[in-house]
């Protein structure tokens, strides 16, 4: 079974959106779920090194056998910890996350959680898999994030179209997508 970690986004926590469905879905067919929490004030920014604080106790747990979902900055908080690893997870899925592509509704604070320059070339080594998700109307992350993110991993790139940010202001209390594509192409 897999170790899965979701990993929320801004001003996020381990019970909104769909991450409560998808840990008992995944808990339900006997893979390991953690969404730990992450300091996000809504005010001042996080800076990334604060989010690796809190995931230190996790990175050495990281193997082949590790599946990373993330939401928002949590998707580029992602990124970064692919560019810290010495081999590679199962699988990094990223859904409506940055990568610097204007516009982006809150480019300044994202950019100052950890930049927007990412060692492309390492972090495609450090996931056998990758998935990314974007919406055409995500209010916060424009189409062409998930443009160049899908293009930079060399996937293609999930498209669904009016979904928003994927959050529950979008009706994404679940994420059925999400749970066929874990467990038909990755688990």
């Amino acid at each position: 079974m897999s170790k899965i970690f979701i990993i929320h986004g801004t001003e996020g926590h381990p019970k909104e959106n769909w991450f409560p469905w998808l840990k008992e879905e995944l808990e339900q067919l006997g893979h390991t779920v953690t969404v730990p929490q992450f300091p996000s004030p809504p005010i001042v920014p996080s800076k990334v090194e604060e989010w690796f604080a809190v995931f230190e106790q996790y990175m050495n747990a990281l193997d082949d056998n590790t599946v990373i979902i993330g939401h928002s900055l949590g998707g580029v908080f992602s990124l970064r910890i692919l560019e810290k690893l010495s081999s590679p997870i199962k699988a990094a899925v990223f859904v409506g996350t940055p990568v610097g592509i204007k516009p982006i509704l809150n480019y300044e604070r994202d950019m100052s959680f950890s930049g927007f320059d990412f060692d492309w070339d390492k972090i495609k080594l450090n996931a056998n898999k990758h998935v990314v998700y974007q919406s055409d109307d995500d209010p916060y992350v424009s189409l062409g994030n998930g443009e160049e993110l899908a293009e930079r991993l060399g996937v293609k790139l999930d498209f669904v179209p009016n979904s928003g940010h994927f959050n529950t202001k979008a009706g994404y209390n679940t994420f059925e997508q999400l749970l066929t594509k874990l467990r038909v192409e990755i688990l």
